[in-house]
């Protein structure tokens, strides 16, 4: 990992983002904490946990924290070389499980940007790319899909880099290179 330790990993369902965030935060050091958002609700999540499981090794740490990760990277980040969080699109899910107050949530991300900011060590975050889709039908995946946007960009915002990720392949929008320029 280089200089640029806020890192926002970013991409569409199946794009590579997990798996590229996981060889950028193996690289920052060998005291590594993962972050993982999720609440597997059902068989299938479960077995998508238990895949993400596999793919580390037995030097990581595991947290489980679905809604204060503000709080987990205030707590934890000094204590390690890299805390890699998985997902923000699941985390925004478990908030809005939570309240639809568009404030309060608007509020943990500013909190999460903040805490990532001042974060004395590196922080991989991964989220899911959502608005490039069609508008959804229905309010409360309108409101789903607005919060990932806004978290977006203020993670792009908090980061050193960001990566996009597109059929497997990582690609630096952040910052921009005269290589990535036309």
């Amino acid at each position: 990992m280089t200089n640029e330790n806020k890192i926002l990993v970013i991409g569409g369902c199946r794009s590579g983002k997990s798996g590229h965030a996981l060889e950028l935060a193996e690289a920052a050091g060998p005291r590594r904490i993962f972050v993982a958002t999720c609440v597997p609700h059902d068989d299938e999540m479960r077995d998508r946990v238990a895949r993400h499981q596999r793919d580390r090794d037995d030097s990581w740490q595991t947290l489980e924290i679905p809604v204060d990760l503000a709080g987990a990277i205030r707590d934890y980040s000094a204590t390690a070389d890299v805390m890699l969080i998985d997902c923000l699109t699941l985390w925004l899910s478990n908030l809005l499980m939570q309240s639809e107050d568009v404030a309060v949530i608007r509020g943990q991300i500013d909190n999460l940007a903040d805490a990532i900011t001042r974060a004395p060590r590196a922080v991989v975050l991964v989220s899911n790319e959502v608005g490039a889709g069609i508008v959804p039908e229905n309010r409360l995946a309108r409101l789903y899909r607005d919060l990932a946007g806004w978290a977006n960009q203020a993670m792009a915002a908090a980061c050193d880099r960001v990566v996009w990720t597109v059929a497997g392949i990582p690609v630096t929008i952040k910052p921009v290179t005269e290589k990535s320029v036309p």
